[in-house]
């Protein structure tokens, strides 16, 4: 017993004079040069490491957004008018348009393709940049009315020939003209249409049936606020101009004369060939042969006495 309670009182002791010599040693005891020498040779923190089996892939790490900037990130929501034209065309959406004075537009995209209802397309060549309205309204122009107006003369349409859609400009390029509708990508200018077999129907061309000129030219005025064409006012002869501008009173603006070719001149009829019987050319008609002057009435008297004489 005694020699265990020694023991014991030995421990303590050395545990006693172990903690008073760490209280010694430690960094409240220590003069401020040592203190500076122990901070600066305290060892760093070693970094984390994670199993490779609980550490998510590196690509995921990239694919992480930013902080704060998920909402900058989202796109945008398509407007309802874009919910609708994804139905019927293909496009690509621009947001909106902010270009010098007025130019500009609200809702715009560009329209790559249109989908006729046997979900084949038709390209618009280049894409054209519109408001949204505009392109839903061209859709449905090629769609019901340009469509089945083409059919009837043979195959079907592949190609809208884009003559001008977006651009920050004067009426008709006249500087100091009043804003185009092109500036507010609410105009399309086309040219004419491609079929399937390679054929081109130009709206301007006189060569191209009237009938079908005229049927295309009424769908037009119908659906669209302008029309100008071919004797409007001298800037549209080569491409009809279309667009929803916003008139007082719906008031709406049709100028395309669907002229036609020129009248042809009757073509004589060729000269008969010469028969053998037929007079030589350069003969005079007998009825025209000059005849003679009558002689005088003495001369006549004179002549008949002389041939009473040598009858006796």
């Amino acid at each position: 017993m005694k020699a265990a309670a020694a023991a014991t009182m030995l421990l303590l002791a050395i545990a006693m004079a172990s903690a008073a010599a760490q209280t010694q040693t430690g960094p409240g005891a220590s003069s401020p040069r040592s203190r500076s020498a122990h901070s600066g040779a305290q060892p760093r923190a070693l970094p984390l490491v994670l199993p490779e089996q609980f550490a998510p892939p590196q690509e995921t790490y990239a694919s992480f957004p930013e902080p704060g900037g998920s909402e900058a990130a989202a796109p945008p929501t398509p407007s309802a008018c874009q919910l609708r034209l994804g139905k019927v065309a293909t496009f690509q959406a621009l947001g909106t348009l902010i270009g010098p004075g007025d130019c500009g537009a609200a809702d715009a995209v560009q329209l790559q393709a249109v989908v006729l209802p046997d979900q084949t397309k038709v390209a618009v060549t280049p894409p054209a940049t519109l408001r949204c309205p505009m392109a839903e309204q061209v859709a449905d122009w090629l769609r019901d009315d340009v469509m089945p107006a083409l059919a009837e003369s043979g195959p079907p349409l592949r190609v809208l020939d884009n003559f001008d859609s977006y651009e920050c400009r004067g009426r008709n390029r006249v500087r100091a003209a009043a804003l185009s509708e092109h500036g507010r990508a609410d105009a399309l200018d086309v040219r004419g249409f491609r079929l399937a077999d390679g054929r081109e129907i130009n709206l301007t061309d006189i060569g191209v049936a009237k009938d079908l000129r005229q049927k295309i030219r009424a769908s037009a005025c119908a659906r669209f606020s302008t029309v100008l064409g071919p004797g409007s006012d001298g800037y549209h002869e080569e491409h009809v101009h279309l667009d929803l501008a916003e008139r007082r009173n719906g008031y709406k603006l049709c100028q395309w004369d669907v002229r036609e070719p020129p009248p042809v001149e009757a073509k004589s009829a060729p000269p008969a060939e010469a028969s053998e019987e037929a007079e030589p050319a350069g003969t005079i008609a007998t009825n025209e042969v000059p005849q003679p002057r009558p002689r005088p009435l003495a001369a006549n008297l004179t002549n008949s006495k002389t041939k009473k004489s040598e009858t006796k």
